[in-house]
């Protein structure tokens, strides 16, 4: 067939089809796609036989503007990974943490939230008098208070040795001297100074010159244990930041972005078959702290006050979730394009407070 002839054919074949590629659908009809998620409220939630949440009002607002028919496919964290990975699905979309190491076999589209990790602990007592009464008789202040005793006998021994026979305040009498020493080896640690009672020979003033620099060093040391003992972080033992978690029961999901920074931390954790168990287990007791993504904890602690409950303000380490697409994806621009006209308006500023309260 002669060449003239061969574009003439292709010329009308193109305008009979309109102009659409292999795999793409006829202009104004809608492109099918396949996306995977997960139950992760708020980003992803079951409701009445739908889906719901933060990440699926995304996407649907993003269909709407590019042309989507959204088929929702439900699986867990590591099945959707494999489903963008192999191509299996056309998203992936529920509370999907942006990483380096995700990143190597698969594309994210811009971040539509940037949050973070947070600790879930028990809410902090209120601090009465009861609650500080049982913190100072507790075992280690007792310990202080019988090594103090201990360090003002010992003194007040020496002094009564070195100053029975030549000081009339200091019996011979070892029960009422030894008292009359410890009495002043006190008074002389707390700078009262009564001087009913003082040394007069060389050692016993030499003893109390050392002990006078002595005391005041004693004493410093000693005021500052009783503060700590009774400062509120004391009193509830509450958590309040990474290095308060080490040497306690701490819950996060296995393999889970959370578990690694654990890990990464050298901070010992347990893994719980679910957040709301995890979260159980910390409402009766039997944990310290929940370490998993901030907004999600928050979302379920409000969920249930029966817990008692709260989110520590403090972020861990912080955390942009994404779309996953499947590497080369021809729809990241355009959903890039409309995720970030999205999150800058005010409707969506409004319906994460309406998932999230006013923290979110």
């Amino acid at each position: 067939m002669h060449p003239t002839y061969r574009y003439l054919l292709a010329l009308c074949l193109v305008l009979a089809t309109g102009g659409v590629g292999a795999g793409e659908s006829p202009e104004g009809a809608a492109r099918h796609v396949t996306i995977a998620t997960r139950d992760v409220p708020p980003f992803a939630m079951k409701v009445d036989g739908g889906w719901d949440g933060i990440a699926i009002e995304l996407l649907r607002q993003v269909a709407e503007s590019i042309g989507l028919e959204l088929e929702l496919k439900e699986m867990d964290l590591a099945q959707m990974l494999d489903a963008i990975r192999t191509g299996e699905v056309d998203a992936a979309a529920a509370a999907l943490t942006i990483t380096a190491e995700r990143e190597w076999d698969m594309d994210f589209t811009h971040p539509f939230f940037s949050s973070g990790l947070g600790v879930a602990v028990r809410q902090r007592a209120d601090v009465t008098w009861l609650s500080a009464l049982k913190r100072i008789v507790s075992g280690p202040f007792i310990q202080a208070m019988a090594a103090l005793l201990g360090v003002l006998s010992l003194v007040g021994a020496l002094v009564w040795l070195v100053e029975r026979r030549r000081n009339a305040h200091f019996q011979r009498d070892p029960v009422k001297g030894i008292g009359s020493g410890i009495w002043w080896s006190a008074v002389t640690m707390t700078t009262v100074g009564y001087g009913d009672k003082a040394p007069v020979t060389l050692a016993g003033r030499t003893i109390g010159l050392v002990w006078m620099f002595a005391g005041i060093i004693l004493i410093s040391s000693f005021t500052a244990a009783i503060t700590s003992s009774l400062t509120v972080r004391e009193l509830d033992q509450s958590i309040r930041g990474v290095d308060d978690l080490r040497g306690k029961r701490v819950l996060t999901l296995a393999g889970s972005t959370s578990a690694a920074y654990l890990d990464e931390s050298l901070i010992r954790f347990s893994a719980a078959p679910g957040l709301n168990q995890a979260l159980d287990e910390l409402a009766a007791g039997r944990a310290a702290a929940v370490v998993y993504d901030a907004p999600i904890l928050r979302y379920l602690v409000n969920e249930d006050p029966n817990r008692d409950l709260h989110v520590l303000p403090t972020l861990l380490v912080r955390q942009d979730y994404g779309i996953a697409l499947p590497s080369g994806s021809p729809l990241r621009e355009e959903m890039n394009r409309e995720i970030l006209r999205i999150i800058r308006t005010p409707e969506w500023s409004r319906m994460l407070h309406s998932y999230l309260g006013p923290e979110g």
